[in-house]
């Protein structure tokens, strides 16, 4: 089997955009703001290793579940698309802190899923296995959880080079790139079921 660096690329783009690691760096910063360095260590260790779990039984097992429910993969491109979507818009329209900004304590919960992994990096998940394969996918996944983990690690030295401005402004470009995933994923299934 041989191995496509291009779709490599092509698969780590949407689920970089869908995560929005920097975008959401603010929030993290503000729920991790009383913990010391070696408490906030620790916890982005387990934060990133909860996403990781997570979506790796998204990943393997979301087929199955479409199986038991009767969906096909069309059906989950679309609505998939249409979550994507409104999760984009929500984010170009209103505060950013306001809308992923969990209500419950600091811990894996909230800062793993769905901060780091939520809806939109689940359905891109499962869109990206249908579209690249399982390979290609769990690489992609990897390489966007070791940048999540540096970001955060790092997440004082970040906001310090981009300002919180700046990290607002990234959110912002990449929900407006989530919109043009959703229309596109939203096309392709549509098309697809009018075959």
């Amino acid at each position: 089997m041989s191995f496509d660096p291009n779709a490599l690329l092509l698969s780590f783009i949407p689920l970089f955009v869908a995560i929005d690691v920097l975008g959401v760096v603010p929030i993290f910063l503000s729920l991790t703001d009383r913990l010391d360095r070696s408490q906030k260590r620790r916890l982005v260790t387990d934060a990133t290793l909860a996403a990781l779990g997570v979506s790796l039984a998204f990943l393997f097992f979301g087929r199955f579940l479409f199986n038991v429910m009767g969906i096909t993969e069309d059906d989950f491109r679309v609505g998939g698309g249409i979550v994507l979507l409104v999760l984009a818009i929500v984010d170009l329209l209103f505060s950013h802190d306001q809308q992923r900004s969990p209500e419950t304590s600091t811990g894996i919960v909230p800062i793993g899923v769905p901060l780091i992994i939520g809806p939109a990096a689940l359905t891109t998940i499962l869109i990206l296995v249908d579209t690249y394969g399982v390979m290609v996918t769990v690489l992609s996944l990897l390489a966007n959880l070791a940048i999540v983990w540096l970001v955060f690690r790092y997440s004082e030295v970040v906001v310090r080079v981009v300002g919180r401005g700046g990290s607002k402004a990234i959110a912002k470009v990449a929900s407006l790139f989530m919109v043009a995933i959703a229309v596109m994923m939203i096309r392709v299934g549509l098309t697809n079921m009018m075959r």
